[in-house]
């Protein structure tokens, strides 16, 4: 696509959002997507940069800590109330492209908005990806990955326990008999696998989604 083309960006979708665990690769998508949208009119947001910024602020987690928490830091109507944010904001909104573990779950039913999911194949990529990042031994990556996994799980279950059985359940996207999945592939509109694509090719897969319904 030649950069000087203006297509509409927002003909089928309204919104978008980036979900996808650690390392592999949503804040990085984000940030490409927010340059090549801005003209457009598109704005960013980035869950964990908000979070992490919220907790550090009211001296839930140390000032620099190098690693990233876990959603344990937080009191459940906290959690609630930027999660249903979001779920607000893609409803009332246009050109919103907001990244978080939850952003794609809570867009569920709601009509445009891209709901995209970020994979990498390779776990040892994605642990790479966190040593580089963080400034950390691949061990203490792999711990902190797995132990944010488990315990924002754990808690979301609980949490969004109803809100599944309504949004995905009944609506035929997963059984009753399934797990809960808040990253599984039935819930999202485009599923990018980072160990495949680079940077580049990321956006251009979510540019021709935009344009190619």
């Amino acid at each position: 696509m030649n950069q000087m083309e203006s297509p509409n960006f927002s003909r089928y979708y309204r919104n978008i959002t980036i979900s996808g665990l650690p390392g592999s690769g949503s804040t990085t998508l984000l940030l490409g997507l927010k340059k090549k949208l801005q003209f457009e009119g598109w704005k960013g947001f980035n869950g964990g940069e908000f979070m992490r910024a919220y907790a550090k602020e009211k001296g839930l987690v140390p000032l620099k800590g190098a690693l990233h928490h876990n959603a344990s830091s937080y009191e459940d109507d906290f959690d609630r109330q930027v999660d249903f944010g979001m779920r607000t904001r893609l409803e009332a909104e246009n050109k919103w492209i907001l990244e978080s573990w939850l952003s794609g779950f809570m867009a569920q039913g709601i009509p445009g908005v891209l709901k995209i999911l970020m994979t990498c194949s390779d776990k040892a990529v994605r642990i790479d990806r966190i040593v580089n990042r963080d400034g950390v031994s691949a061990e203490a990556a792999l711990q902190n990955m797995n132990e944010r996994y488990q315990k924002n799980l754990t808690k979301w279950k609980r949490m969004y326990h109803d809100v599944w059985q309504k949004w995905v359940v009944e609506t035929g996207k997963m059984k009753q008999t399934d797990a809960i999945d808040f990253w599984h592939p039935n819930l999202y509109d485009l599923v990018i696998d980072t160990y495949s694509l680079n940077k580049q090719q990321s956006v251009q897969a979510v540019l021709d989604a935009l344009q190619n319904k």
